[in-house]
């Protein structure tokens, strides 16, 4: 029996010893996980990449093939994408920021958490890329103005039919108002801010107020990669 305490104690302060390792652009997508890991208020290593690293730090590609950020590393765990990323962490170790699949919001929950990735924030990526990213002649000023328009008619969309809910889902903050907030906050890097519905300026504003917002951006150095 004492051998069997001994072993479990062991494996219990092998698990509080393994430390979550987070690979980082700054105020790029792993901004996600990077304030989804604050929230939680886990302990993680934080490893702060030049963007984009697949070219800038090409050794990132011996331990993430695909060369995108963020990489989230847990024990056995390799996560790559965002939104999967704020949910893992919400179920494993910060219950408050998830939604129980019996709570009647659990569906708004999960879809304005994924929402926030693939309807808010692809557009966005398409006009950083061909307005700010690729070297001058390989620019492409028509796709970016047709996405900004594709991005700003998807904000004024769920803008509509979020109205005046201060949070994403289930009155309350979760992972799904980090995956949104992002996307929003991404409008001031591609220069679409000032075009976007006044409700959802003054929601990003008032989740950037949070204080775990606040301690991921000191803790990727304050400055912007773009």
């Amino acid at each position: 029996m004492r051998d069997s305490v001994r072993l479990e104690n062991a494996l219990e302060s092998a698990g509080e010893d393994a430390m979550i390792t987070l690979h980082h652009c700054a105020d790029a997508r792993s901004f996600r996980a990077l304030w989804a890991l604050e929230e939680a208020g886990v302990d993680y290593d934080l490893k702060v990449l030049p963007f984009p690293p697949r070219v800038r730090a090409r050794e990132f590609l011996d331990i993430n093939p695909f060369g995108t950020i963020p990489l989230l590393v847990d024990g056995e765990s390799r996560m790559t994408e965002s939104a999967a990323i704020c949910q893992y962490l919400a179920e494993r170790y910060a219950p408050a920021l998830s939604v129980s699949s019996t709570d009647p919001a659990y569906g708004a929950y999960l879809n304005a958490l994924h929402m926030g990735e693939a309807t808010l924030t692809f557009p966005q990526t398409l006009v950083l890329r061909y307005s700010q990213m690729e070297p001058q002649e390989r620019r492409l000023p028509q796709a970016a103005a047709d996405y900004s328009k594709w991005t700003l008619a998807r904000l004024r969309a769920y803008d509509k039919v979020r109205g005046d809910a201060e949070f994403a889902a289930a009155g309350r903050f979760t992972a799904a108002d980090i995956s949104v907030a992002y996307a929003v906050m991404l409008t001031k890097v591609i220069g679409l801010w000032p075009d976007v519905p006044e409700r959802l300026r003054a929601y990003f504003e008032r989740s950037a107020a949070r204080p775990a917002f606040q301690r991921a951006k000191a803790a990727q150095g304050g400055a912007s990669i773009f």
